[in-house]
């Protein structure tokens, strides 16, 4: 069980972190569904563009109907992506794109550079892994740093596996993917994560608004498995207890020591686990942190 004070100190940093955003948002529209939410300085600066690519009035941004199809509606946004980095506006470019869609399993309405994805405040989908290890003595979990060079939380610790899930792959195939990559867990290895939920991620940042469903999946690893990364992006893997994980994740520092999106993954796997238990003081505030970025943006704006 954790400690009532160590779950008090997760509670005030994720529902600080994860506080409804307090500026405008106008919803951006495609093909009559609302898919982003902008900033009214994001909003101006995309009406530069002309009526051609962008309609953009008070109330809302929306891509120029004339755009009809999937192929012309990327083409436009990826002109614009374009633009807005020559200018210094997406400082997180990742030469992936994302399918953006009305849900998850429906037909994309366009394809978006990764990096501008929380410029038009679209959402997105990532999955991650809470890698376990479960011995006589004790349950741990591996956690790993993030490289320096990583265009968003650069130097912070994730969950072992944690990626976006880019255009044309399936959950499976990223976890697969991002296992490998980052941890140097093989196929047979990784295809017996377990899909157990979902965790929502809702904030306003400086390079625009997050909105991401995480799919949170948890693995068992052998008590001698090291993780080796293949990619470049991890710098260093830890393995922790349980208590030493939610002691990680209620650091509430100048800068955090966990990525809010791996703190709610771990957070999530405490409470399944039962290490965080229903008749603990903090369990409701807790447990409603997992969806609370499932809310409407606009239904908290300032108006």
């Amino acid at each position: 069980m954790i400690e009532p004070a160590i779950l008090a100190a997760i509670h005030r940093r994720l529902d600080r972190a994860l506080a409804p955003p307090t500026i405008r948002l106008r919803p951006f529209v495609v093909a009559d569904v609302t898919i982003g939410y902008i900033d009214d300085t994001r909003a101006k600066r995309l009406a530069r563009f002309g009526s051609d690519v962008f309609s953009v009035d008070a109330d809302r941004v929306e891509l120029a109907p004339a755009l009809k199809d999937e192929r012309t509606r990327s083409k436009a946004i990826a002109a614009v992506a374009d633009a807005l980095r020559a200018e210094g506006a997406l400082p997180g470019w990742r030469d992936e794109l994302y399918r953006v869609a009305a849900r998850f399993d429906h037909p994309p309405l366009l394809h978006i550079e990764r990096g501008a994805a929380r410029y038009f405040g679209v959402q997105t989908y990532a999955a991650h892994v809470n890698a376990i290890v479960r011995t006589a003595q004790m349950t741990s979990m591996w956690l790993a740093r993030r490289s320096m060079t990583k265009a968003t939380d650069p130097g912070m610790l994730d969950n072992l596996v944690a990626g976006g899930i880019g255009s044309g792959l399936s959950i499976r195939d990223t976890v697969i993917k991002e296992a490998w990559e980052e941890a140097g867990i093989g196929t047979e290895l990784a295809a017996r994560a377990q899909h157990t939920g979902t965790v929502h991620i809702l904030q306003s940042l400086s390079d625009g608004l997050q909105r991401e469903t995480v799919f949170v999946h948890d693995i068992e690893l052998p008590s001698d498995f090291q993780p080796v990364n293949q990619d470049g992006e991890v710098t260093e893997c830890r393995r922790v207890s349980l208590e030493e994980a939610a002691a990680t994740i209620a650091i509430d520092g100048e800068i955090d020591e966990v990525t809010v999106d791996a703190s709610l993954v771990v957070l999530d796997f405490l409470i399944r686990n039962h290490d965080i238990r229903r008749d603990q003081p903090q369990f409701n505030d807790l447990d409603a942190l997992r969806y609370r970025g499932a809310a409407d943006p606009s239904l908290n704006r300032r108006t």
